[in-house]
């Protein structure tokens, strides 16, 4: 303990007037030619190893192609591509020329991508063939969207590889100020399309506090983070974090299956994890003995609180003990168990330096031990983002006095470690995913046997919380397991897949106020009051 004290009483943050990730890290590391940034395994288990030069040199080409076709200082790229290198050459040749990068899950549907590229006024977007049907269904209705990108030969599209191979030698990149915004996340709402939350080129500094605060990243590590590129998560653990630190990442190009991660684990030099909550309680479900892990030392989890219960049975196996960390994306980690603290399985753990975070009453006064407030931290750290991007009165509902209020309860013990209590809104956290529920009732009610829908998360062993629907039916239409599916089918054609309700109970009515608004909260206690039956 005396060690985390003393680091978190002594820190202190250094930010200069002008940042760039992409010049200031990338460049630097890449004047040691051969030092590794990536190390790339595709689904068919080739293995592709990246130095830092040569992400420097591919990121100043991808720098020069958006250049080329008109691109400019503070337009808006739309980047939504699946789990490649380019993913990172691309982010990264964004910030260089001081465009904003806006990462998107290759999930999203013509919706979902619609309303971002709006919002942003998005000049342009980075895209694969397999997933350019989305931006083309987009494109006409995008009036600011003028610079279509795919990684290959498509017809309607440049070709980023060609633009990239004529590219000049040199970089394109413009001096940026700390303070200039540099990326935009989308993140679910309880109400309303998803807000975007902007962060300035200072914010991957803050992500140093992440990867040596609570993942514990050293020199000659090799991170495995598992997230998927389109959510804040992957910016973050695939890219800020490490590279700040200078360690290398690993990155697998295939889908999560229990047993392929735990061979990737046990075969390749991995001595870092960090993995959503779901995927631990999965694997922990396999013969851990069969899968040795003789380089990993260390393992964090993210997205949602870990049960006590899979934290046990990894550490049991392996001898690691999983970490919990709380962040969101409208910040760095500002809460974990720290690497060089005992566990408190359960516990958020303690703030992470440079992180003034406490527990709030309404009225903004510091609650005592044991009560239970709104989970808050000053909002002086580069960490913090710079409010929602064209929403100045929801980003002021998040300000009390001094601080930046997160959405979440929680309480302090009276050794200081938080514990979450819950979501102070409606949003569902399923499997590390943030899923509004007016985004999953729209698609529901677009359905004609559908009147109304209410969407709520259900406590689900291996997912933490799931999406369950309550449907009022139109007159004359009879519920049954064959309109379950078929709404669940339809909900994954409107929305992104991982929103779809997993459960859907079929009701004559939903519990509304007195002004005819649905009370969700209902539902969802009687949901989480199963639990306990």
């Amino acid at each position: 303990m005396a060690s985390y004290r003393e680091d978190y009483a002594s820190f202190r943050w250094d930010i200069p007037e002008y940042y760039n990730f992409g010049v200031d890290v990338v460049d630097r590391l890449a004047q040691d030619e051969g030092r590794l940034c990536l190390r790339y395994m595709s689904q068919d288990g080739a293995v592709r190893d990246y130095t830092f030069r040569e992400m420097a040199q591919a990121s100043d080409r991808v720098g020069h192609a958006l250049r080329s076709a008109g691109v400019q200082r503070g337009e808006s790229v739309l980047l939504v591509l699946p789990k490649l290198p380019i993913w990172h050459q691309a982010m990264v040749g964004v910030l260089k020329i001081g465009a904003l990068a806006i990462p998107c899950s290759e999930m999203l549907r013509e919706r979902d991508l619609l309303y971002r590229a709006n919002h942003s006024k998005a000049s342009a977007i980075i895209t694969t063939p397999e997933l350019s049907h989305v931006a083309l269904a987009i494109k006409d209705r995008a009036p600011h969207l003028r610079v279509l990108f795919t990684t290959a030969p498509q017809e309607g599209f440049l070709d980023l590889a060609a633009a990239m191979a004529a590219a000049p030698e040199g970089s394109p990149a413009v001096r940026t100020r700390s303070d200039e915004p540099a990326l935009c996340y989308y993140t679910s709402g309880t109400t309303g399309e998803p807000k975007a939350v902007l962060h300035l080129h200072r914010y991957p500094i803050g992500h140093r506090v992440t990867a040596r605060y609570w993942i514990g990243l050293a020199e000659g590590d090799l991170f495995w983070s598992t997230s998927a590129t389109g959510w804040a998560k992957a910016a973050w653990s695939v890219l800020f974090g490490p590279w700040e630190l200078g360690v290398a990442t690993f990155m697998y190009g295939g889908r999560f299956e229990p047993r392929r991660h735990l061979e990737i684990l046990r075969d390749q030099p991995i001595t870092a994890l960090c993995a959503p909550p779901t995927e631990f309680r999965l694997m922990v479900k396999e013969d851990l003995s069969q899968y040795p892990m003789p380089h990993l030392r260390t393992a964090v989890a993210a997205g949602e609180p870990l049960n006590p219960e899979v934290i046990r049975l990894f550490r049991d196996a392996t001898g690691i003990t999983i970490r919990d960390g709380y962040g969101q994306t409208e910040t760095v980690c500002i809460v974990a168990n720290h690497p060089e603290l005992p566990v408190r399985p359960g516990s958020m753990g303690l703030p992470t330096p440079g992180h003034d975070v406490q527990v709030l009453a309404d009225d903004g006064v510091e609650l005592p031990a044991g009560e239970v407030g709104d989970v808050a931290i000053r909002d002086d750290a580069p960490s913090i983002f710079a409010g929602y991007w064209h929403a100045d009165e929801a980003t002021r509902a998040t300000r009390r006095g001094a601080f930046y209020v997160t959405g979440d309860r929680a309480y302090r013990d009276d050794d200081g470690y938080f514990w979450f209590v819950g979501r102070a809104d409606d949003v569902i956290i399923s499997s590390g995913y943030r899923i509004g529920p007016f985004e999953v009732e729209s698609a529901l009610v677009e359905h004609p046997a559908v009147l109304e829908a209410a969407v709520v998360a259900s406590p689900d062993p291996d997912r933490g919380e799931i999406v369950k629907a309550f449907i009022t039916l139109r007159a004359g239409t009879e519920p049954s397991e064959a309109l379950a599916r078929e709404l669940q089918e339809h909900c994954k054609r409107v929305t992104a897949p991982y929103k779809y309700p997993r459960a859907i109970e079929f009701v004559e009515s939903l519990p509304k106020t007195t002004s005819g608004k649905i009370r969700r909260v209902e539902l969802r206690q009687k949901e989480w009051a199963k639990k306990d039956l």
